[in-house]
């Protein structure tokens, strides 16, 4: 098992407060009243998302369990301003998706390489007593804090970004199929649930052409419930434009099997229902010339009955190998394929404990990305409020 494979963390974040406004009063030999000159205080630092190709895993985050950025620095006088607090950049790979981690709430996603997400604010800086002078009110003897930090638990889950995705029950034959038809090298054995985590090959097509082709672990009837490996794994292929369903050639009712894996998939996902499918009846080799024959006719009949594609596979002689990539880059070059949007569900998360003294702990205040943010109030201060 490929114990580096890291797709879930759950990690404490907290941008930086803002610095404190300078309250100082200009003082020189010859400018006895030289009036209020105080600078204003940096900005905290952001907490920031920012999408790696390089990266394969969240592995780097998995020790890393607190994350802060640096409080902005206070003003100074002559209308100094404080220095910002410096931004903490996380590197997470494309296809991460991030959630609240007290509420489950949807937050926002990392997919493209060099895509930036402020996820949490830094507090501004505090005006200096400069900002308060007056016709009435020439030496303001106060100044205003630095904004508060924002925190939050938050919680990282990485969803693969491939073309195809390959489903099934355990020893269908989709690891096989993958070290076939790509460069991966997949654990291979005689026994259930060898794949323990996802798995992604570059296929080779026609004309220098290609795709990404994901192996999950197999999944059983009752996943949804917990059986198995249960469905974890499944937030893989949601962002896969085909899904290429995998029966091997021994099952006695092939589109019984075939409706067991779309009703798996469909209690974890409905929107996995729209994808296009292609069925492949996998390990064909174990059966003679006649079986083939028999087992084709038997497909055509299935692909009217069940709506889709059907193919005869073997990994090992190579029969059916060049027909199933055909049938998957027809189905990419589908315009309605191209894009794929799917709609973040929230996550079950655990409830925290109560104290010790019986009372419920306060809930943690929710900071909603890309929401316009209102003006602090800071009227104690003279009714003046923040620049914009």
């Amino acid at each position: 098992m490929d114990t580096n494979f890291i797709d879930y963390v759950k990690i404490y974040c907290r941008s930086g407060k803002g610095g404190a406004g300078c309250m100082h009063l200009h003082r020189a030999k010859y400018v006895p009243k030289g009036g209020p000159d105080g600078g204003d205080g940096g900005r905290g630092g952001h907490i920031i998302l920012e999408g790696n190709r390089n990266l394969w895993t969240l592995l780097h985050l998995k020790y890393q369990k607190h994350i802060m950025a640096t409080d902005g620095g206070r003003g100074g006088e002559s209308r100094s301003f404080g220095k910002d607090g410096e931004d903490k950049i996380i590197q997470v790979p494309c296809g991460t998706v991030i959630y609240d981690g007290d509420t489950g709430e949807f937050l926002t996603e990392v997919k493209e390489h060099g895509q930036r997400v402020i996820l949490l604010r830094g507090g501004r800086g505090g005006l200096g007593n400069w900002h308060f002078r007056t016709a009435t009110n020439q030496t303001p003897r106060y100044a205003q804090p630095g904004e508060e930090c924002q925190e939050r638990n938050v919680i990282m889950q990485l969803k693969v970004l491939a073309d195809v995705g390959l489903v099934g029950f355990p020893n269908a034959g989709k690891s096989t199929l993958l070290s076939i038809v790509s460069a991966a090298k997949p654990q291979i054995a005689d026994y259930p649930f060898t794949t323990l985590v996802p798995q992604l090959g570059i296929v080779s097509y026609r004309d220098n052409r290609s795709f990404c082709m994901a192996d999950i672990p197999g999944i059983i009837e009752g996943a949804s419930e917990g059986k198995g490996l249960g469905l974890r794994f499944l937030r893989h292929i949601e962002r896969n434009a085909v899904l290429l369903f995998m029966v091997p050639a021994t099952s006695e009712k092939i589109d019984r099997e075939y409706k067991i894996l779309l009703s798996e998939l469909e209690k974890y996902n409905p929107q996995l229902l729209t994808k296009a499918r292609i069925l492949a009846i996998s390990k064909c080799d174990i059966l003679d010339e006649a079986g083939v024959k028999k087992l084709r006719t038997k497909a055509h009949k299935l692909e009217d009955k069940l709506g889709i594609k059907i193919v005869l596979l073997s990994s090992l002689s190579g029969l059916g190998v060049d027909e199933v990539k055909d049938a998957i880059w027809d189905e990419l070059l589908k315009e309605q394929n191209q894009v794929i949007e799917i709609s973040h569900a929230p996550i079950a998360v655990e409830q925290r404990e109560p104290m010790e003294s019986g009372e419920p702990q306060e809930e943690a205040s929710t900071i909603y990305l890309n929401e316009v943010e209102e003006d602090w109030d800071l009227n104690k201060y003279k009714g003046i409020g923040w620049d914009e």
